[in-house]
């Protein structure tokens, strides 16, 4: 496994490698305070396809898992701010359909009961090996869809069918392609909260550009010239020097 960031063309290939095996592209949160471990996982498991975050506390891991929409969260028992059984225990609570994957050194036939009792999908003890947790992860990838097929995000007169990728506006349908689509989706889940620009070009891309890249801006001048411009009211705010935010008014 190399190190770096993909080209679009990896990640595409990566993408339709997983889709082949039948395995849902994931959105993953991970919660892990070692740096080098992070870095090991979360670039492996970009490179097959996936989206991941990183956060090194607890009590930050709960917050964005539970204000943003993650498909499988992988938890380290030993994290700072709040350890990772009560983590799992808040998140299953919170309601948000993820699955939770344990990842620890900590491996006694007990500690791994204590990890599936509070609702722990799977428990990987490490030291590891990236192909077998990787198979766990597809493998959680396979089960049954996560997001409810007939999810509608809006705002104010502004409307999308999540599964079905159908968006209107006033009652009106607005043909968006796909990124300009993912776009909306990630503002639409965040409304009324700022989307960070780093954000963007992580979730959307994949992976970071050179700082001075524009493709934020232009593909959100383009899905505001269809979701905006045509009507009374914009919806898609700037926030001036750290990223972009939905909300009406």
């Amino acid at each position: 496994m190399r190190s770096g960031v993909l080209s679009s063309y990896e990640k595409c290939a990566a993408v339709e490698d997983l889709q082949q095996q039948g395995v849902s592209v994931m959105r993953i949160l991970m919660i892990e305070d070692d740096a080098e471990t992070a870095s090991f996982v979360s670039n492996g498991l970009r490179q097959a396809g996936h989206t991941v975050d990183v956060v090194a506390d607890g009590k930050d891991g709960v917050l964005l898992g539970i204000q943003e929409d993650f498909d499988l969260v992988i938890l380290d028992r030993m994290v700072p701010g709040l350890d990772g059984l009560s983590v799992a225990r808040t998140l299953r609570s919170s309601g948000r359909p993820m699955a939770i994957l344990f990842l620890t050194a900590l491996g006694s036939i007990n500690e791994r009961v204590q990890g599936l009792d509070v609702g722990g999908d799977d428990y990987v003890v490490k030291p590891f090996a990236f192909s077998e947790l990787l198979a766990r992860v597809n493998a959680l990838g396979r089960r049954s869809p996560i997001r409810d097929e007939h999810e509608k995000l809006s705002v104010a007169d502004l409307e999308m069918d999540v599964a079905h990728r159908i968006v209107t506006r006033d009652n009106q349908p607005i043909n968006l392609l796909p990124r300009e689509c993912l776009l909306l989706e990630i503002l639409l889940r965040n409304k009324g909260r700022v989307v960070l620009r780093t954000m963007l070009l992580e979730r959307v891309w994949g992976f970071r550009f050179e700082p001075k890249t524009s493709v934020v801006e232009t593909h959100i001048s383009r899905l505001r010239a269809k979701v905006d411009k045509p009507f009374k009211t914009a919806l898609i705010h700037t926030v001036r020097g750290c990223g972009y935010s939905i909300y009406e008014g």
